[in-house]
């Protein structure tokens, strides 16, 4: 999710809020996944997120991850925000995270956490991986153009309501979403 203008950043927030309605209690209406070369110091980011956004903390093996992900438990507890940890179950239950974000490779692994976090999200990257996944929410990709180097091509919003209006799933769009795209 990225903002670039005041315009963007009130569609946003009318996005966020609107999707807020729609999800099952103690769901997010939006995610932000932070990563570590893009947004170095995600913890100054949380102030700025509309309400009702939960974090995704992905450091993908940094150095100063317990750090960091501390510093996030504290900010997002305090902002009233869900937080989870990416594909890193020790670090979760470390840092007393929300839950976990698997990504779709290693998404069965789940099963060994039910019961263990409030919440468990998956990526999915196609309709099958949609179909077959284990999380009650999925993180669906690539909804919109990214410059995201895992994006892939983009399904387009028609497509996407298509997806969801089939799925058993909470489905939020993954890739390109921003102000304009939400």
């Amino acid at each position: 999710m990225s903002v670039r203008n005041p315009i963007d950043q009130f569609r946003l927030v009318s996005a966020v809020r609107e999707a807020c309605r729609q999800m099952p209690e103690g769901w997010p209406g939006a995610w932000f996944l932070t990563d570590p070369q893009r947004v170095p110091d995600p913890v100054a980011v949380i102030p700025a997120l509309p309400p009702g956004t939960g974090v995704i903390y992905r450091h993908f093996g940094a150095d100063d991850r317990h750090q960091t992900a501390r510093a996030l438990r504290q900010a997002c507890y305090q902002s009233g925000r869900v937080l989870l940890i990416a594909n890193d179950p020790e670090l979760a239950v470390e840092v007393r995270a929300d839950g976990l974000h698997w990504p779709e490779a290693r998404a069965h692994q789940a099963r060994n956490w039910q019961g263990a976090f409030l919440a468990q999200t998956q990526s999915a990257h196609s309709p099958r991986a949609l179909r077959e996944a284990v999380c009650e929410a999925v993180l669906f990709s690539t909804v919109f153009p990214s410059n995201s180097p895992s994006a892939g091509k983009a399904i387009g919003a028609t497509r996407f309501r298509t997806l969801c209006r089939r799925a058993s799933k909470i489905i939020y769009a993954l890739g390109g979403v921003n102000g304009g795209t939400a």
